[in-house]
């Protein structure tokens, strides 16, 4: 009984919510607007651990449809911390917050004009345990899960600025 009443309520908002403008963000495949702006797209290098975490991220979400010849670069500066947060009274920190940051600029090769300027960033926190290897692993593992949310931000920005651009 309960689903025939959900078929009826889907069937019935079916024609309302198509009339509401949204349409799918990656509609027309591979050539569609998004995928084909994405395949055009070089990742600049990025220095240090954190850097090259994202950098491949980023290349493993869009490299999925790699062709043709490149029309945008991607340049990301990262900033990457780690602060103390829970202290005891004997000042041992206990917690600890890892913050990475990206400022990233989708820049047209045929111009040299900065067409997406934007940031992106996430956190995590870590327990500081008593072995220090055990805390160093936390770190990276921490930072592995923030490499994939800040690429995971960085493509979906970008793909909705192709999504846009293709618009205009």
């Amino acid at each position: 009984m309960k689903r025939a009443t959900l078929l009826i309520v889907i069937a019935a908002l079916g024609p309302v919510l198509s009339g509401c403008g949204l349409r799918p963000l990656y509609g027309g495949g591979v050539g569609g607007p998004v995928q084909t702006m994405l395949s055009g797209v070089e990742v600049a290098p990025i220095e240090g651990e954190a850097g090259w975490l994202v950098s491949n991220a980023v290349r493993d979400r869009i490299e999925a449809t790699r062709s043709g010849a490149r029309t945008y670069r991607l340049e990301i500066k990262l900033d990457d911390r780690i602060e103390g947060l829970g202290v005891r009274s004997d000042d041992v920190v206990t917690r600890e917050r890892r913050t990475l940051r990206a400022r990233y600029q989708l820049i047209d090769l045929a111009t040299g004009q900065t067409v997406l300027d934007a940031t992106a960033g996430s956190d995590a926190g870590i327990d500081v345990a008593g072995s220090e290897y055990a805390t160093i692993a936390a770190e990276k593992s921490a930072l592995e899960r923030l490499s994939g949310i800040v690429a995971d931000q960085i493509v979906a920005r970008l793909a909705r600025y192709a999504r846009t651009s293709a618009n205009q």
